[in-house]
């Protein structure tokens, strides 16, 4: 559509193109840019007032039925959970569970409980840590809960954690539990307890500026929720003492995530520096020259060793030869003016890209836009005032205009932020050709590891390695894109 030649973009209702109407109207415009219209069969068809009245009718009627269908599937799903029941839709059982005939309850999976056993044991009883418990399991092929050959640290401190494994008396889960779910169980046996509600999440639509031009995604977020809101499910024993689950927990408590900085700072961490073949970022290795040596090499390999989608040729690279071949050639733009301010300039281009368009034509339409929900606020309420409409309509018109107004104002904030960033790298320009274009050599080498790789982040640099460890290939804003220059800048 941005190419051009689109001319219609027609859907069978309006619904299916948006559930919230301030996001139709972002559409709409966006489309309009392009020369596109957006249309529906079932839109009235013409651009009248009256025409835009009832289509806005149609968009309102499907963000109330978004509305209602979201609270009559929450209010049935806490009626289940409040009668003891697990709800089982799309997800799967708990490790060492399976879902009963009725898909409401836990049973025992004597395949994989004894998994959950061992574990428990292993750390609990004998002292072992997680990695070592994931490298066992590995190395004996059990399948993982996801049906892989890997294991991951957090999926076990996640199984040691969960309230499924550990016993509760009677006693506690009176407390616990809603009273008539107690009422249900067995006063001489002991259950697990599975939460519903631990965690408040928000969905929301994000739009990103990116190279290519606008993107948008959801965005998803959890907060975890105070305990005394969560509520519990009993479920079967699993048939681990107490003690040793008590003695798991307390084992891992204190674990922090093991570092393989080895006393420095890894300048090309954090995605620097990608596996030509796979992708995925290099991460920090460090190996002993010899086993008795207190002598370390110093490696930046790929990440992705592990599992059935593994790379097949798992680059590694010296971590000072990469480091060294990196700076030489990113210094290079850095004592070279032409070359730095021609990076900055596309930085600023693509900036402006993100902003589909004309900024300011876009502001003053989301302008226009709060102009037209002010109008519409005091007609809304003049009609109220002349008995046309009763005051619980009123409230719910000027309730969809709040929600309205409130992406408006996130539009408009999001342009003024788009403005405010062009206008730094504007400064960020004029202060790097100041900064770098006068400077000595001896003075831009000399920057410590951890400055060049806040420079090597502001380039938005990924560099390349190749199954040989060779440099082959970089790409960011200061450098030039062209592969063949890039592999020279390296060889040569």
């Amino acid at each position: 559509m941005a190419a051009g030649g689109v001319s219609v973009v027609l859907a069978q209702d309006r619904d299916r193109l948006a559930r919230e109407p301030a996001y139709l109207y972002l559409l709409r415009e966006e489309f309009a840019e392009h020369g596109t219209k957006l249309q529906a069969f079932n839109d009235r068809g013409d651009d009248s007032p009256e025409g835009e009245f009832f289509d806005g009718v149609l968009d309102q009627l499907a963000k109330l039925e978004r509305a209602k269908l979201t609270e009559r599937s929450r209010r049935g799903k806490l009626q289940k959970v409040r009668q003891g029941k697990i709800l089982a839709a799309g997800a799967r059982p708990r490790y060492g569970f399976c879902y009963n005939a009725r898909r409401d309850g836990y049973e025992v999976y004597e395949e994989t409980m004894p998994v959950v056993r061992r574990i428990f044991r292993r750390i609990g009883v004998e002292g072992a840590s997680i990695y070592s418990v994931r490298n066992a399991l590995e190395r004996e092929g059990v399948p993982a809960p996801s049906g892989g050959r890997r294991w991951s640290r957090a999926t076990i401190r996640n199984i040691v954690m969960d309230d499924c494994y550990r016993p509760y008396t009677l006693g506690e889960l009176e407390v616990l539990l809603a009273p008539d779910v107690v009422a249900g169980l067995n006063l001489n046996t002991p259950y697990g307890i599975w939460w519903w509600g631990k965690h408040k999440t928000t969905v929301k639509q994000v739009s990103e500026n990116g190279p290519e031009g606008r993107r948008y995604r959801r965005k998803r977020t959890a907060v975890l929720k105070p305990r005394a809101e969560w509520i519990g499910v009993p479920v079967p024993d699993a048939g681990i003492p107490r003690e040793v689950v008590d003695a798991a927990r307390a084992g891992i408590k204190d674990n922090k995530p093991s570092s393989l900085a080895g006393g420095r700072f890894w300048q090309l961490s954090g995605g620097v520096l990608i596996c030509g073949d796979c992708g995925k970022s290099m991460i920090p290795e460090k190996k002993r020259r010899s086993p008795n040596s207190d002598s370390w090499l110093l490696y930046y390999r790929c990440r992705n060793r592990r599992g059935i989608d593994r790379c097949p040729t798992r680059a590694s690279v010296r971590a000072e030869e990469a480091e060294a071949g990196v700076w030489e050639f990113v210094s290079d733009y850095l004592k070279n003016p032409d070359l730095l301010r021609e990076g900055l300039d596309q930085m600023i281009e693509e900036e402006r890209k993100g902003t589909r368009g004309d900024p300011e034509r876009e502001s003053r339409a989301w302008l226009d836009k709060l102009v037209e929900l002010d109008r519409k606020r005091a007609r809304y309420q003049d009609m109220a005032a002349d008995g046309l409409i009763t005051f619980d309509e009123l409230r719910g018109r000027l309730a969809e205009l709040e929600d309205t107004r409130k992406v408006a104002e996130q539009e408009l904030r999001r342009l003024e932020n788009s403005k405010k960033r062009i206008a730094e790298l504007k400064r960020d320009k004029a202060e790097w050709l100041e900064n770098f274009s006068s400077a000595l050599p001896g003075r831009i080498d000399s920057l410590t590891s951890e400055k060049r790789h806040r420079i090597y982040k502001r380039m938005k640099l990924r560099v390349a390695v190749g199954a040989d460890g060779q440099l082959q290939e970089a790409q960011g804003v200061f450098v030039n894109r062209s592969g063949d220059v890039c592999t020279n800048a390296f060889t040569s």
